[in-house]
Parts: structure tokens; C-alpha cells; sequence
């Protein structure tokens, strides 16, 4: 990047902050406006990462400031109409997960950005930390010997701290429980994310099945689905299951993706991806060699994250410096995009078919 890219952000909450702390470590790049409905959220935010203006009205910020790009890093209700008035506005447009509340956004959204000849992305991040990329780059390079056969995504999330639980379980007006997907809605899009990159063009079928984990019922809790099992279908017959949880230990954030010819585990969590082998040992060497390779495998994760960490690279959120990194380049040097626009669409589709099965679930009792 040549030219500053001019940033604003756009909600001032616990997630902007990430965002301005990626930012910051992006040559080029600045941030030249903070805007929140409650403007001392936007003025403690603007003093905290040293950024000269700050204002309550979104009209402001584009009109008074002129970002080259805006970070949507709001609840999710207002996504839809932030993103639409940033694209009319003339603004490229990073929005954090979820990208919308259900597909019809999702696509006005798209095509507006077609139009406008602007770009558009959302923030799954995990899909860009270190790991992923190399598990990326290796699909790429035919490691799996063929396209992706079946995968699994296992997205576990603590619930463990009952004050972070309270806060939405007392309060029956919090944001969250606004949402289609309620807790779900807010979560599982990484997850699902995962799969979605890897998936034909063309319909997709969804089975699923979700419940009310007894911890929750405990807190006298019995709406919110915190256990959901979903199978994936994709037009070429790919499969995926997708696993969200709040109580299965340990708690894994992982993917697994099989291909004709080998496999690959990335565990997000402790940053380690290992590949498989399609092939048997004869006799007991299968029960020798392939306990060998694994502890191979884990010692190099282990040294290339010691390694990161020596260059001061390996940081929880590293995965969305790379993505704003990647993002930008799309507008300034004409770069792909970094997340497609049917990987997106097909994200909320598969979490509309979600929601709306839970909702006849809950329904039928």
C-alpha cells in the first residue's frame, strides 16, 4: 500500500479495540475516526488508541472525516443498515461476524457492493491465523489429492464464567437474545466459516438438531440452544458436520478435512496442524511409525510457535491483522478478495437453515 488508508470504526466496544490493535501494526493504515451511539464509548476509545476524532452520528463520520474504509464492530441487529449507508458513503466495508441477520441482507448487501464497485468482506478471522494459512496453502498445493471429501468443525465456548452468562441470561432485552440464533448467532460463523470455503456451488442441504444444555437449565435457563449437531450437504455430495458446544471437554476449536488421498487436523486453540496419512503401515509398523510421525508433527507446531513468538507474531488475534492486512490490498493493489462473496453468502444460508429448523424444534416441542 502506498497511499494512508483511511479507517473508521464504527461501534466502540471490547472488539474495536482488537481491531484498532491490528491496525496499528499495519503500515499505511490509521485510524481517523471512532463513532458510537454513546459518545463517551467513542471518546474513551479515540483517547485510548490516540485517534483525533470521535462522534456519535455515522453521518459525521463520513462526512466530516472521509474514511477510505469503515469497520462495522457493532451489534449485529445494526450491521445490515451500517454497512448499507458505509457502502452508499463510498466506504469499502469490514463487518464483523455475523455478517448480517439472514440471508436477504446478506445479498443486498453483496450486490450493493457489485454496484458500487466497492469491497466488502467479514470478519472470520480465525480463518487467517497462522495455521490456517498453512493448511490453506496445502489444500492448494494438492496435499488432500483432490478436492475436500468430508470435513468437521468442532466449535467449543466456555460458558464456564457464570458472571459472562449472567449478563444475557438476567437481562430477557439483551442484544443477544434479539438475534434469530440468539447465543448461536453471535458464534457459530467461524465455524461454519471453516466449512463454507470448501463447499460447491449450488444447493446446500442442512440437518440439525439443537438443545438446552442442563447447565444452562440449572441457571433456570430453557431457551437458549447452547448444544447444536448440524450435518452439511454441499451439490457435489461433499459432507461436513458441524459441532458447536459449550459443554464437551476439552474445548476444541478444530478442523478436520479429509480428501481421495490424505488429511489434515488444525486445532485453533493450541495452533498445530498435522497431517494425515491415507496410507497403512503393513502389520505393526501401523501402530509403530504413524505414533512416531505424530510426535514429529507436534514437536516442529511446537518450535514454529516458539519461534513466532520470538518474532512477536503469535498473538490470539493474529488472524485478524492478516485478514485487514489482505482486505486492504484487495482496494489498493487489486488483490483477491480474501474471503469470497459466495463463501459469505453461503455462511448465513447455512445459519438461516439453522435457526429456522431450531425454531420449528422449539415449536413442535
Amino acid at each position: 500500500m502506498n497511499d494512508t488508508v483511511k479507517v473508521g470504526i464504527i461501534g466502540c466496544g471490547k472488539i474495536a479495540d482488537a481491531h484498532a490493535a491490528a491496525i496499528a501494526l499495519i503500515p499505511d493504515a490509521k485510524i481517523v475516526a471512532a463513532c458510537d451511539q454513546e459518545i463517551l464509548m467513542a471518546k474513551q476509545f479515540a483517547e485510548r488508541f490516540g485517534i483525533l476524532r470521535y462522534c456519535q452520528d455515522v453521518k459525521d463520520l463520513f462526512e466530516a472525516n472521509k474514511p477510505d474504509v469503515v469497520h462495522i464492530t457493532a451489534p449485529p441487529h445494526t450491521h445490515f443498515d451500517l454497512g448499507r449507508s458505509s457502502l452508499k458513503a463510498g466506504c469499502h466495508v469490514y463487518i464483523e461476524k455475523p455478517f448480517t441477520l439472514n440471508s436477504s441482507e446478506a445479498t443486498e448487501l453483496l450486490c450493493l457492493a457489485e454496484k458500487t464497485q466497492l469491497k466488502i468482506t467479514v470478519g472470520t478471522d480465525e480463518q487467517f491465523s497462522h495455521v490456517a494459512e498453512t493448511m490453506r496453502a496445502l489444500i492448494e498445493r494438492g496435499y488432500l489429492g483432490g478436492a475436500p471429501v468430508h470435513m468437521e468443525a468442532s466449535y467449543g465456548y466456555d460458558l464456564g464464567d457464570i458472571r459472562y452468562a449472567q449478563a444475557f441470561l438476567d437481562n430477557k432485552d439483551h442484544w443477544l437474545r434479539q438475534l434469530p440464533g440468539q447465543l448461536l448467532h453471535n458464534i457459530i460463523s467461524h465455524g461454519i466459516a471453516r466449512i463454507a470455503e470448501y463447499l460447491h456451488d449450488g444447493p446446500i442441504q442442512v440437518v440439525t438438531h439443537g438443545s438446552t444444555s442442563n447447565f444452562l437449565k440449572k441457571l433456570g435457563e430453557k431457551q437458549l440452544v447452547d448444544e447444536l449437531r448440524t450435518i452439511i450437504i454441499d451439490s457435489q455430495g461433499t459432507t461436513a458436520y458441524f459441532t458447536f458446544t459449550t459443554q464437551m471437554r476439552p474445548i476444541l476449536k478444530e478442523f478436520r478435512v479429509f480428501g481421495p488421498k490424505n488429511g489434515l487436523v488444525l486445532n485453533q486453540d493450541h495452533h498445530t496442524l498435522l497431517r494425515l496419512r491415507g496410507k497403512d503401515y503393513k502389520s505393526y509398523l501401523n501402530n509403530l511409525i504413524p505414533l512416531n510421525d505424530f510426535a514429529k508433527q507436534y514437536r516442529r507446531n511446537m518450535l514454529n510457535n516458539i519461534r513466532l513468538f520470538w518474532k512477536q507474531d503469535f498473538r490470539p488475534k493474529s488472524g485478524l491483522k492478516r485478514l485487514i492486512e489482505l482486505f486492504y490490498q484487495s482496494f489498493t493493489n487489486q488483490q483477491p478478495l480474501p474471503i469470497s462473496y459466495r463463501e459469505i453468502l453461503d455462511t448465513v444460508k447455512i445459519m438461516d437453515d439453522i435457526f429456522a429448523q431450531l425454531a420449528t424444534q422449539a415449536t413442535h416441542g
